[in-house]
């Protein structure tokens, strides 16, 4: 099968206080639009966890100690030309000195029998 991929997921994790800067700089970069919707997104909240090197910066823990903290999980559907700018726009507002950003390909229904 092969597939013209014309949307991906864009999911991206941050502390809750964050979240709602994040969604606008996605949604104002270009991301979120489904039919005649816009600001589209899914949101739930998580626990993660991350253990910074020596060499880190971290916004929130000590290096070389593991750290276990209430995130929320952002998730918007985002058009292929638009990735780069709206990955941008995250990394500009998002506090995390690495972010965790994850890009997923969308199969649009029509691509099914």
């Amino acid at each position: 099968m092969l597939v013209d991929v014309k949307k991906v997921q864009i999911c991206v994790t941050a502390p809750p206080e964050n979240i709602e800067e994040i969604r606008k700089a996605m949604c104002d970069a270009g991301a979120g639009n489904l039919g005649n919707y816009s600001y589209c997104s899914i949101s739930v909240k998580n626990v993660g966890t991350f253990m910074p090197n020596k060499n880190a910066n971290p916004y929130i823990g000590k290096t070389e100690k593991i750290e276990y903290v209430e995130e929320e999980s952002l998730e918007i559907f985002c058009e292929v030309d638009k990735v780069k700018q709206v990955v941008k726009a995250i990394r500009k507002v998002h506090p995390y000195e690495e972010p965790a950003i994850i890009i997923i390909p969308i199969i649009d229904e029509s691509e099914f029998n």
